[in-house]
């Protein structure tokens, strides 16, 4: 090749080379910062959102109105503890009873039940979770509404997003009013068994205005509910079996053999530690506790409370092996998906 020629082409080589590259400099730079600027608005977002559970909204079902109402989950959340436990109770209990509140909920929207109309999740009566909005409580509450209202809310906000699990599942947050100084394992109540349902003792509760009670029933009544016949005054019954939290387990009333649940629900006492004495033409029932006694006593909550214990060490006293949990939307919507 002329030598002359050489430096020509070396010097076209390295022209085309950075006419190549020219457009290439200019858009890098430009396109990395706007891509790290996307991700930084994402993640904005992403915290934004991910640590809250206030734009979740849970279908209950109003019994009274027969419709299903949209409420957001933390009001939701507010409008159970006041309906379901006393707003002059500790915070600490308050707050107990706002995880199981929410537990209950969450699981239930991971689980919902496919017999409630209108695409309910739940319904606001005893069968889930008693529910009151704002302004049935505003009714029922009158001029003491604001002061209970911000002690409820307080509870709620204060342990927003947290849930009860066990081995990384929402649990079955049952609660009662009253026990009998002891709570009942799940199994012997229910029939099914969860390790974090156990029995345990729960002497707080020895001070509720429901611990001891008495109601007398038509005789005609309890034969009729029962399907026997009481000739004789005095003990009705006789006690076969107890269970671990000190119920009754089996009693056999003339000749038939009933478990306590079974009695409770017959004649509609307030606990399945009972005594059935036959007065005339009536029989008295006496109980002791309020309630089916399987997790969390209300009133034991509150008496814990009382003694300096925080909620967490409650919920963790009455529900075995559990841990509390920050559950976000997003969480929520990914299990419900699997």
């Amino acid at each position: 090749m002329n030598k002359n020629v050489r430096p020509i082409v070396w010097i076209i080589l390295i022209f085309a080379i950075v006419i190549l590259l020219i457009p290439t400099l200019l858009v890098l730079p430009f396109s990395s910062k706007h891509e790290l600027k996307g991700k930084e608005v994402k993640l904005k977002a992403i915290t934004s959102h991910e640590h809250s559970t206030s734009d979740l909204a849970v279908a209950v079902y109003r019994t009274g109105e027969k419709k299903t109402e949209k409420v957001p989950l933390e009001d939701y959340i507010q409008g159970v503890v006041a309906s379901e436990m006393p707003a002059e109770f500790e915070m600490e209990a308050l707050k107990a009873q706002a995880l199981t509140a929410r537990t209950f909920v969450v699981k239930r929207l991971l689980h919902p039940s496919t017999t409630l109309p209108n695409h309910a999740v739940l319904t606001d009566s005893i069968s889930d979770q008693v529910y009151k909005s704002k302004a049935e409580l505003k009714k029922q509450w009158g001029k003491d509404y604001d002061r209970k209202m911000k002690k409820i809310a307080r509870a709620v906000k204060e342990t927003q997003g947290e849930i009860l699990t066990y081995k990384g599942e929402p649990i079955t947050a049952s609660f009662f009013s009253t026990s009998n100084g002891y709570t009942e394992n799940s199994k012997d109540y229910w029939g099914s068994s969860y390790p974090y349902l156990k029995s345990v003792k729960s002497p707080w509760d020895l001070d509720s205005p429901k611990y001891v009670q008495q109601e007398a029933i038509p005789l005609s009544t309890f034969e009729q509910k029962l399907g026997v016949t009481i000739e004789n005054d005095g003990v009705v019954g006789t006690v076969e079996a107890k269970t671990e939290g000190n119920r009754i387990g089996k009693i056999v009333i003339d000749g038939k053999k009933f478990t306590g649940r079974e009695i409770r629900e017959k004649l509609q006492l307030r606990s399945a530690d009972f005594t059935l004495i036959k007065k005339g033409d009536k029989v008295i029932a006496s109980t002791r506790g309020y309630g089916h006694g399987v997790g969390m006593s209300q009133y034991g909550a509150n008496g814990m409370a009382k003694e300096g214990k925080t909620y967490k060490d409650i919920v963790s006293y009455y529900y075995k092996g559990v841990s509390i949990t920050n559950y976000t939307p997003s969480d929520i919507r990914a299990m419900a998906k699997k």
